[in-house]
């Protein structure tokens, strides 16, 4: 089974500086820890045979403990998403980290493949789809704001390029999952990889047309 680290703490142990600062901590600790849980047994099942109960005894805490967390199952995938989401995005600040955050994004998927084809094949479908296309989103509109340091770009046009190609990546991504992850997921790291050019020529595009 995957070991999967969802906004992971690197220093889980570490003291805080005030007794506020301890209960922050813990309540922080618990909360991934209930999400690992669940990844763990979404995994293993669908999602419409995992319970709040599944959760809270695989994790160790009780439900009133889980509750105190999230709302219900759905809050909790909506917050895990809010989760991933922050950290993939927190690592793209140039083209050769937006590459390799579309690379992070894919192994993600690919050592949880039962656990992204759960949620496709379940009422999270929507909430799946909004992560995708957020996460391709922030990769592709931060590298769009490095290729146009020099242009002229108006921000609608930069959105308007952003939404593009996100919503096309999300489609390729889509369809790799619907094919049961079968292909290898590295054709979408390719695909990254050759728009560079692309979006470059859109850009200036964007500025010609208005001389």
């Amino acid at each position: 089974m995957p070991h999967i680290h969802i906004g992971y703490n690197p220093h889980p142990w570490k003291r805080p500086q005030s007794l506020q600062g301890v209960f922050k901590h813990m309540a922080n600790f618990t909360k991934q820890a209930i999400v690992q849980a669940f990844l763990e047994l979404l995994n293993e099942r669908p999602f419409d045979k995992i319970t709040v109960t599944d959760i809270a005894q695989r994790c160790g805490v009780s439900r009133n403990t889980f509750y105190y967390h999230f709302q219900d199952i759905f809050d909790l995938v909506d917050q895990m998403f809010v989760m991933e989401t922050e950290r993939l995005l927190s690592t793209t600040t140039s083209f050769d980290d937006w590459r390799e955050g579309v690379d992070q994004a894919m192994a993600f998927a690919r050592e949880n493949r039962p656990a992204v084809y759960h949620l496709y094949n379940s009422t999270n479908r929507e909430r799946l789809e909004r992560y995708l296309y957020d996460i391709f989103y922030g990769m592709v509109r931060d590298f769009i704001d490095t290729q146009s340091k020099d242009l002229d770009v108006r921000k609608q046009d930069a959105d308007d390029l952003a939404m593009f190609y996100a919503a096309a990546f999300e489609g390729v991504t889509k369809s790799w999952i619907r094919d049961s992850m079968n292909q290898d997921s590295d054709y979408i790291a390719n695909v990254s990889r050759m728009i560079e050019g692309s979006i470059r020529t859109a850009l200036e595009r964007s500025v010609a047309t208005r001389q």
